[in-house]
């Protein structure tokens, strides 16, 4: 009851901050199961978790194309495995996409598409 009004509603704040986290985390990266059963794997593995929100969140804001959280974290995980240029890829998917599907086909892209997301497909060689 002695306590500051204002500072009662930034600790609120702060705590509302931290559960919007948690529901993003348990949306966007769900931990259904623990890789370890020790209490240290399950720190790596949370940490990880952590590490990899943050680096999402980082890249959206670098963006000019708006994203919605839980579609750049979609789309980064369906890119993962191949060698693009994530920044070029989500601030024109649409022009990335053609390069990328005309790698993986064998095709060569239209002349007015910049090549250079397939070639670095290409060079890597990984395309299934």
């Amino acid at each position: 009851m002695e306590s500051d009004p204002e500072e009662i509603i930034d600790i609120y704040r702060q705590r509302w901050e931290i559960e919007l986290l948690f529901k993003q985390m348990k949306q966007n990266f769900p931990l259904k199961y623990f890789y370890g059963e020790s209490a240290n794997a399950i720190k790596i593995q949370i940490w990880v978790t952590l590490i990899a929100n943050l680096l999402l969140m980082v890249m959206q804001k670098g963006l000019k194309r708006q994203w919605s959280f839980s579609g750049l974290a979609t789309m980064v995980r369906i890119t993962l495995m191949y060698y693009v240029d994530f920044y070029s890829l989500f601030n024109n998917p649409e022009k990335e996409w053609e390069i990328i599907l005309a790698a993986a086909s064998g095709a060569t892209p239209e002349p007015s598409l910049s090549t250079e997301g397939a070639c670095k497909i290409r060079q890597v060689g990984h395309f299934g």
